[in-house]
């Protein structure tokens, strides 16, 4: 029960953040900056991203 206390503590959080534009903005940012690390960060995505540069390079080439 401890648990469900705490998630839904934090959606009522979030859904006060949610009513201020500026947080929004702040928010996605955080959200934007948060998923371009976890593509990072996950080797599948890492690769093909790399296959997609090389791609590219030799395409200028």
């Amino acid at each position: 029960m401890v648990l469900l206390d705490s998630i839904l503590y934090a959606f009522v959080t979030v859904n006060g953040f949610a009513t201020s534009p500026f947080m929004l903005v702040v928010l996605a940012f955080l959200g934007a900056y948060l998923g371009v690390r976890a593509v990072e960060l996950i080797p599948f995505t890492r690769r093909i991203i790399e296959r997609r540069e090389a791609q590219a390079a030799a395409e200028s080439e």
